[in-house]
């Protein structure tokens, strides 16, 4: 039995076409999306490439930088300690050191102006007896009461402990009456506890 096309033939031309639309339609959206996808796809490898590019610029600068070279600092370091071993050594001997100047600018200022020295001798301290009696004043003066207050003045010298009168008497000197005396003192080391003097009250020399 053969086949029979019962639908008229303006449908069956109808159907054709809107068959070929759809084919056509279908073939361009599939186009339109390679070529984006191929946008894309170009896009992103030129992104890559401008990211390597940067990269290869910052290692050059990385290998311009010139290299620090090592210092042996070895002997420097040793140098170093030497010098700082100097200055150790060097203030601690400063530290126990007598300031021979400031004692006698101390000595001098409580002079009484009819008081004059003939001798002096000076002695440092040492570690048995850090206040000796290795300081000794030797001089003349016209009075007795000069003696006393010359004694009383060196009692308040900060750097001289333990003052004492040792001899004081009468002289003529030139067809004048003179006294003549000697005191001892001790000469403080430093950082040495102040002294306990006798009051000067209980050292005046007889008249």
């Amino acid at each position: 039995m053969r086949a029979v096309n019962l639908l008229p033939r303006d449908e069956a031309k109808r159907s054709f076409e809107a068959k070929r639309g759809v084919v056509f339609g279908g073939a361009a959206g599939a186009a339109l999306a390679t070529a984006a996808l191929a946008s894309m796809m170009l896009s992103a490898g030129g992104s890559v490439a401008g990211k390597q590019d940067e990269l290869d610029a910052l290692r050059a600068q990385i290998l311009a930088v010139p290299t620090v070279p090592v210092v042996d600092t070895s002997e420097a370091d040793a140098l170093a300690a030497e010098q700082g071993a100097r200055v150790g050594a060097l203030s601690a001997a400063l530290a126990g050191r007598i300031a021979w100047d400031r004692v006698l600018r101390q000595v001098s200022l409580v002079l009484p102006e009819d008081v004059w020295l003939t001798k002096l001798t000076a002695a440092a301290p040492t570690e048995t007896a850090p206040i000796g009696s290795g300081f000794t004043l030797t001089g003349a003066t016209y009075s007795q009461n000069g003696v006393a207050r010359f004694l009383s003045r060196l009692t308040v010298v900060p750097d001289l402990g333990s003052v004492r009168l040792q001899s004081s008497q009468s002289q003529l000197v030139n067809g004048r009456e003179l006294v003549q005396f000697t005191i001892l003192a001790g000469v403080r080391s430093p950082g040495a506890a102040a002294p306990v003097t006798v009051p000067a009250s209980d050292q005046v020399p007889p008249s």
